[in-house]
């Protein structure tokens, strides 16, 4: 297996496949995607692929570019691609590209079943947990500086 990323201005297919597969069919989420997906330069859209074969996909947001906030979010890796560090694998890249725009802080708005792999990954929880779609979040952030 030969895994390799690709990233774009605006969601392809491959990353509209991925997240939908793992959000609506597998979570059951309604409000998977938004305008930020149909804007180019909106937001940086990673996918990695299996060769050509889409794997995992997550997006990054420029929240606040004078405080240097930017957003990961969408974080989505297939089913039989699980085990496979692909998530960090999505973070770190997109914690590179957010670090080379000037980025100081990340954030990540995670279902409270994945905290544990974003504090792995350096993030801290912030506040109190919240419903977004009838499944619990919590805010987690993690300082670049």
């Amino acid at each position: 297996m030969k895994i390799i990323s690709k990233v774009y201005d605006i969601l392809g297919d491959d990353g509209k496949f991925i997240r939908q597969k793992v959000f609506c069919e597998e979570q059951g989420f309604v409000n998977e995607f938004d305008e930020i997906d149909k804007t180019a330069k909106a937001a940086w859209h990673l996918v990695l692929y299996d060769n050509t074969r889409p794997a995992a996909t997550a997006r990054l947001i420029c929240k606040n570019q004078k405080e240097g906030r930017y957003i990961i979010g969408r974080v989505a890796v297939l089913m039989e691609y699980r085990k496979l560090h692909l998530g960090s694998r999505l973070v770190e890249e997109l914690e590179g590209i957010a670090v080379a725009n000037g980025a100081t802080v990340l954030e990540v708005s995670a279902q409270c079943r994945a905290k544990a792999f974003y504090e792995k990954c350096g993030f801290a929880a912030q506040g109190s947990t919240y419903e977004d779609e009838g499944c619990p979040h919590i805010k987690m952030v993690k300082k670049l500086v």
